[in-house]
This record gives structure tokens, C-alpha cells and sequence, in this order.
């Protein structure tokens, strides 16, 4: 999307797969097989592009280790250097980042963890071709919620669990994700006992991960996604399910742009996660997809690839 409001592009990636670009842009890999080795090419690339960047600008999506290396080399030269970055964790690298760029975009100002005047909330990008308006589910006696990411602690799917035994008979939860490390697998074993101990067995299912495109099929064979993810970093699949047109309960403090009041709930409180799928339960088919379709028309104006891609130019000082 940013090659159709350019004249060119330029990615320095990893790894590319190079037929899925479009013409007017270029590729510079840099992988190899140890993180200086990744550095000194980074830079090297970067090098090479710095004719071209008269008038234009570096983006450096969401490490802050590409702003770290781009900075000396593009600062200088008055190019406008743009950092990318959405979750809460602090670093020292982050604020050296932040320091070097000359703008900062995210989401929102609280998915930024550190205060910038350089800050631009611009929305997230999600590409409204890959999430078509679902039909509702013809099934109403059983309300199916549908939860996707890592089995981390983060997430608090332990929160989730307790609020779909509050709730009773007529809610079933499907969660799908990796576990990447000892300590997410660790997490969903012990999620396996709280199945077991509330129970909710019969109820919840916890699955692994799935294709990516195998989402936009599971979001329509649910009637909402709930999210429970740690403030500061907001989760992707939202906006996904919203561009899907389905409903989604969630807890985090960014989404109040995004869901209306009876759709959000505290983090820690299952109670007020019950609260808000008997209320979600309570709607009629009709009433859920008008809701849905306001979904959508949200994600539309704000965080659409489209939005993002202007919003990342106008942070630039090129729009």
C-alpha cells in the first residue's frame, strides 16, 4: 500500500518473498548467521539506498534496533526517520530509538510505552480484503466466543476460563495458538488444569496454532472473540475480527475507540467478562451483526492498511 502512494520502495528485511511486492519496489536481504553479521549488513543495504533517499524517509517497523543502526547514517543527511512500534515493554534500546528517530507512530498514544513528543497515533493496518462480513450463525442456543494468540500469561486467558464457568450452560470457548517457549507451554498446562478443576470440560477447547488463513474461516464459525491481553499492546486480532464484522469483548484501555462500553471488561475481573457475554448472549441475531457491521466501518476509517499507510507518510512530513 505505501508503494501506490510513492514512487518507490525500498525493504531491507531478513527475508522477502519477492513476488508478493509490486513492481516499484526493491529488495535488500540481510540475513546471516549472527546478529553483528545482521548489523553490518543492515547497514551496508541502507548505504547503498542513501542517493535515492533525497525527499523520502526510512521506516523501521517495530524493532527498535533498525532506527539504533539507521540513524547515523540518515540523520545527518536531514532524512526523516520514522519508528514504528506498538507493545509495552520498555528498553533501553527502545529509548535510544526513540531518541534517534525523528517521528514515532503507533496505534494509539498507550500503545507507546514511553512519553514522545515525537508520537504519532496513526491506527493499526489491517488489509479489509482478507476479512469479508460473515453471515451470523444459525445456531442461537449455544453463544461460541473464540480467543487467538500465545499461551501467554500476558494474554489472561486464566481470567477468561473463570468468566466462561461464571456464565453457565450456553457458552463454549475455542482457543487456538502457539506456545513458543518452556514458559508458554508451562502456561497452557497449567490452563489445562483450570479446565479441568472449574470444569469446563465439554466447554473449552484449547487448540493449537492455525494457518493464517484458516482465521478469517474460524472467525466466521464464532459468534465473537474475546482478548484479554496486557494494556500497552494492542492485539492485531481484534481489528481482524472487527474487519470480519464479528463482535469482540476486550479488555484492554486502547480499544475504547474501537468497541462500545458493553463490549469492554477489567482485566482482571471475571465478573465483569460475564457481565459482558451474557449481555453479547442477550442480542439477536439481527442486533449482533449491526453491531459487527459498525465494526467493520471503524476499522475501515481508522486502521486500515490504507489509514496506516498515509498515517506512516504523514508522520514522515511527506503527505
Amino acid at each position: 500500500v505505501l508503494a501506490e502512494l510513492v514512487d518507490e520502495v525500498a525493504v531491507l528485511a531478513d527475508g522477502v518473498v519477492e513476488e508478493a511486492l509490486p513492481a516499484n519496489c526493491r529488495v535488500r536481504a540481510f540475513r546471516a548467521a549472527t546478529k553483528a553479521g545482521r548489523g553490518l549488513r543492515f547497514e551496508r543495504a541502507l548505504a547503498r539506498e542513501l542517493p535515492g533517499l533525497r525527499g523520502g524517509a526510512v521506516v523501521a517497523h517495530m524493532c527498535p534496533i533498525y532506527a539504533v543502526l539507521a540513524a547515523p547514517l540518515v540523520r545527518p543527511l536531514r532524512v526523516p526517520l520514522v519508528l514504528w512500534f506498538t507493545h509495552w515493554r520498555v528498553s533501553r534500546l527502545l529509548r535510544a530509538a526513540e531518541r534517534f528517530s525523528s517521528a514515532v507512530a503507533s496505534v494509539d498514544e498507550r500503545s507507546f510505552p514511553l512519553p514522545s513528543r515525537k508520537l504519532h497515533a496513526i491506527g493499526h493496518g489491517i488489509d479489509i480484503a482478507e476479512f469479508r462480513c460473515a453471515p451470523a450463525r444459525d445456531d442461537h442456543d449455544v453463544l461460541r466466543l473464540l480467543a487467538l494468540g500465545r499461551y501467554s500469561p500476558a494474554k489472561g486467558l486464566d481470567v477468561v476460563l473463570r468468566a466462561v464457568a461464571t456464565v453457565g450452560e450456553g457458552v463454549r470457548l475455542d482457543v487456538h495458538g502457539p506456545a513458543l517457549s518452556a514458559a508458554e507451554r508451562a502456561h497452557r498446562d497449567q490452563l489445562e488444569q483450570l479446565v479441568s478443576e472449574l470444569p469446563l470440560n465439554g466447554r473449552v477447547m484449547l487448540g493449537d496454532a492455525v494457518a493464517r488463513t484458516e482465521v478469517p474461516r474460524l472467525l466466521a464459525s464464532h459468534d465473537a472473540v474475546v482478548n484479554n491481553m496486557k494494556a500497552g499492546a494492542p492485539d492485531k486480532v481484534v481489528y481482524e475480527a472487527a474487519a470480519g464484522c464479528r463482535p469482540v469483548l476486550a479488555s484492554n484501555p486502547v480499544f475504547d475507540s474501537l468497541l462500545d462500553p458493553p463490549q469492554r471488561f477489567a482485566r482482571e475481573d471475571p465478573g465483569t467478562l460475564a457481565d459482558a457475554i451474557r449481555a453479547l448472549a442477550s442480542l439477536g441475531p439481527d442486533e449482533r451483526a449491526a453491531l459487527g457491521r459498525r465494526l467493520r466501518e471503524r476499522v475501515e476509517a481508522g486502521h486500515s492498511v490504507q489509514s496506516w499507510a498515509r498515517g506512516i507518510l504523514g508522520a514522515a512530513g511527506l503527505a
